[in-house]
């Protein structure tokens, strides 16, 4: 504690002894510093408020029909690029600043003032953004604030319909190739149906589904004819008990008659499980076509009774003999028929599954392209609509809340402030200049610095004796001395009050 109080009291004895060092170096500072501050030339401040309206009726209206696009983040957008290098070449061919660039060293100066001067704030809660310019110039601030204020409203508008634009045209690109594609699937569905015409499925089924049909036709049919040919029988019988007719009127033998229909019966069961070229069903027609023959022997054998022949009974019985066979004949038609059908199908049965597997890749990619086609063609639609509804400015409105206007009154510099600065920085520039002289032009002020840095001991020391002129005469400097920072503070006051007046009025 006692070495610090001893520097102390050295600190302030050297101040002491180089006072007037002090006292000039503070009035230099001071002099040199408010000159300045009160040559500094006055800045005025122009702004610009806007209001960002992003709410639209149109949103609620489009939606679901086109992209929307996202407004906050386009005002975003234009709010951070606005002092970007183009837009302020632009604002400086708008208030004529580039006409006083007599150099590209000069204009790159300019432009990072500018920037520099350029403020931008605003709250995205209550989309209120304000545009800021300094200049010494209160017509420029004003133009400056205008042709900014500008930009930001054409820029936000500007750029999304170029976009649009581009994205209509790659989508047109693509639907020309996809027409191309799709021309080409349609020719080659086109070909393979004509070439594959017979092999191709219908509507509703595939080959096998057609083969069981064809299957189930011919089983209907087979059942149908035997049913005909049981009936033809029966009327054959009723005709042969009843004494006779015409061809065929002799006794049947009943057993030979039961034969027959059994073996055309177990005839019919075998054509519904193999075709007509199998052994049990070539072995079942030799025994039908014997017992036929055996049966017409027997019809050849009796003779008819005229007297029954020329009854009104035999007579509707021959009639509907006749109907019979002759739907018989249908039928044994259709079943051939059916028989062909079947016999074809199964020969094909090795190459249709091949047409169907090639007709289905063909189907898909016709599908595919023409899926494809359709949502280009939609959001064709949907980028145009996006195009023209970027470009309306119902979607984004701005109202300019505080126009730009030139400044009256300066906002700076600061001079109280400054003043008040420089004055202080006086004072400690003397302190500090006559500490430095002491380092500079050290003395003894001491018996204990002297026997610190000599190593000797101080046996004792002589006091100054001061002559009454002498005395005289370090009165008079003290007294320079005082009036000397008096009236340094005194300037400061009187600068200061100076302020205040001009400010208030």
């Amino acid at each position: 504690m006692a070495e610090i109080q001893a520097q102390i009291l050295n600190f302030l004895k050297a101040l002491g002894k180089y006072r007037w060092h002090a006292v000039t170096i503070a009035w230099l500072v001071a002099l040199i510093g408010w000159a300045i501050v009160l040559r500094l030339p006055n800045q005025y401040e122009t702004s610009a408020r806007v209001y960002v309206d992003t709410q639209s009726i149109l949103k609620p209206l489009l939606s679901g029909m086109t992209t929307l696009p996202n407004l906050d983040q386009q005002v975003m957008f234009m709010r951070q690029t606005l002092i970007s290098r183009p837009n302020v070449e632009r604002v400086m061919r708008d208030t004529d600043l580039d006409v006083k660039a007599a150099s590209s060293a000069q204009k790159e100066k300019m432009i990072e003032e500018l920037t520099s001067k350029i403020k931008i704030a605003g709250t995205e809660r209550d989309d209120i953004y304000t545009i800021s310019y300094s200049s010494t110039d209160p017509k420029l601030g004003k133009d400056v604030v205008q042709s900014l204020l500008t930009i930001f409203v054409e820029g936000s508008f500007g750029g999304k319909k170029q976009d649009s634009d581009k994205a209509v045209q790659f989508i047109d690109d693509q639907i020309k190739s996809y027409e191309e594609k799709l021309a080409a699937a349609e020719n080659a569905l086109k070909e393979f149906k004509i070439k594959n015409m017979g092999l191709l499925p219908r509507e509703g089924g595939d080959w096998s589904a057609r083969v069981a049909a064809a299957n189930e036709s011919l089983s209907q049919a087979r059942l149908e004819l035997a049913e005909a040919e049981q009936s033809r029988n029966a009327i054959r019988r009723r005709m042969s008990g009843g004494g006779g007719g015409q061809e065929g009127a002799g006794m049947v033998d009943p057993e030979l008659e039961a034969r027959i229909a059994a073996a055309q019966k177990n005839l019919d069961n075998l054509r519904l499980q193999y075709t007509e070229e199998h052994p049990d069903i070539i072995a079942t027609r030799r025994l039908i076509g014997q017992l036929q023959a055996q049966k017409k022997e027997e019809m050849k054998k009796g003779r008819p009774d005229p007297g029954v022949a020329a009854s009104p009974m035999m007579q509707q019985l021959s009639i509907s003999l006749s109907d019979a066979e002759s739907r018989v004949a249908a039928l044994r038609a259709r079943v051939g028929e059916y028989q062909a059908r079947v016999t074809t199908l199964r020969s094909q049965s090795v190459t249709a599954p091949e047409v169907e597997a090639q007709l289905v890749q063909l189907n898909r990619d016709y599908t595919v392209n023409r899926d494809n086609y359709q949502q280009l063609l939609q959001r064709r639609e949907q980028a145009k609509l996006s195009g023209d509804l970027s470009s309306a400015t119902d979607m984004l409105t701005f109202r300019v809340v505080e126009p730009p206007i030139a400044a009256t009154k300066p906002s700076g510099p600061n001079r109280l402030a400054l003043f008040s600065g420089v004055f202080f920085l006086a004072l400690v520039a003397g302190l500090i200049g006559a500490f430095l002289m002491s380092q500079v032009r050290p003395t003894f002020l001491s018996h204990a610095a002297l026997r610190e840095v000599t190593g000797v001991p101080v046996l004792g020391s002589i006091n100054m004796h001061w002559t009454d002129g002498q005395k005289a005469m370090r009165k008079r400097r003290l007294a320079g001395v005082g009036a000397a920072i008096l009236l340094l503070i005194g300037a400061y006051g009187v600068g200061v009050a100076t302020m205040l007046a001009r400010a208030s009025a």
